[in-house]
């Protein structure tokens, strides 16, 4: 009895081992309506969408505890329009170790305000990529994608296509529904839609390589080779450059710069002044409205 209590229990650790690949914080906060009756819905909501993303097995890859990505979904609840109908915004943030170090580095820093939320409490959270269940869970496992696809291309070039083009295909899914955030025809180009849409495109190739160099090929290498390493990012950021000018002012590198910004200000700290230069050159060009902000790299 010991020996199959014991199988049983090796069979269950090794497939929740296998079936984990993030590691995320959910919050869920309500204090724009605070008054309400509804403590236990939020509650279990954001125990129901942890299991959901901590749970699920998002990828054909198996990951070790120590490899799980970590990242956080804060969710604000911003108007209550009926019992289990919600309007609200959500912020989600992923990291990734630096190699020999014990460094994380943000790969997504990204706010959506087009969050429509339908919760009944006790329901049971049900994703299919290729039909629309509900908005809660294709964002959701919108953003899961995005930060797989983040996290892969950050380890080898362009190795997070097949979680570009499942994010895609969820945008794509969810635009007959109705729901905000996922039509190409919203005005601004700044949604779900657009994000991913963009990421696939030619002219945006360059933050997908950009990914690989800067991370790969530049932090990674930082703490045995810290001058290679930082020349390795200039080479990286120059590849922005050419992204810029062919959209500028996407969305996609305002996620990025907003994502990267303190980190690249305190990277180029330690650069050599010709370094300092033509980094600050680049960055006043790829995200001119914070040129102000670049001037710490110089001590100002």
């Amino acid at each position: 009895m010991k020996k199959i209590l014991f199988f049983l229990l090796t069979i269950f650790f090794t497939v929740s081992m296998m079936a984990q690949e993030l590691n995320c914080q959910i919050t869920i906060n309500t204090q724009q309506i605070q008054g309400t009756q509804e403590k236990q819905i939020f509650d279990q909501l954001q125990k129901a969408l942890t299991e959901f993303v901590n749970n699920n097995k998002w990828t054909k890859d198996n990951f070790e505890p120590i490899e799980k990505i970590d990242c956080s979904m804060f969710i604000n609840i911003t108007k209550k329009n009926d019992v289990g109908d919600y309007d609200a915004t959500i912020q989600v943030q992923a990291r990734r170790p630096v190699y020999k170090s014990t460094y994380f580095t943000p790969t997504l820093n990204i706010m959506d305000e087009s969050f429509h939320i339908v919760y009944q409490q006790f329901t049971q959270l049900q994703f299919n990529l290729n039909n629309f269940q509900d908005n809660l869970t294709s964002v959701i496992a919108y953003y899961v994608n995005i930060i797989l696809a983040l996290d892969y291309d950050s380890f080898s070039l362009y190795g997070g296509t097949e979680f570009w083009n499942r994010a895609q295909i969820i945008a794509s899914t969810a635009q007959s529904f109705g729901e905000k955030g996922w039509m190409p025809s919203e005005p601004g180009q700044k949604n779900r839609y657009w994000y991913v849409d963009n990421q696939l495109q030619p002219s945006f190739q360059g933050i997908r390589e950009f990914m690989y160099k800067y991370h790969r090929l530049g932090l990674d290498i930082m703490y045995e080779k810290p001058d290679e390493g930082r020349s390795n990012i200039l080479n990286a950021l120059e590849l922005l450059v050419k992204v810029y000018q062919a959209r500028p002012a996407s969305f996609n590198m305002q996620v990025l710069m907003n994502t990267k910004r303190d980190e690249i200000i305190k990277i180029f700290k330690e650069a050599k002044p010709n370094e300092k230069q033509r980094v600050l050159e680049i960055l006043s060009t790829i995200d001119p409205a914070n040129t102000s902000k670049y001037q710490a790299i110089n001590g100002g």
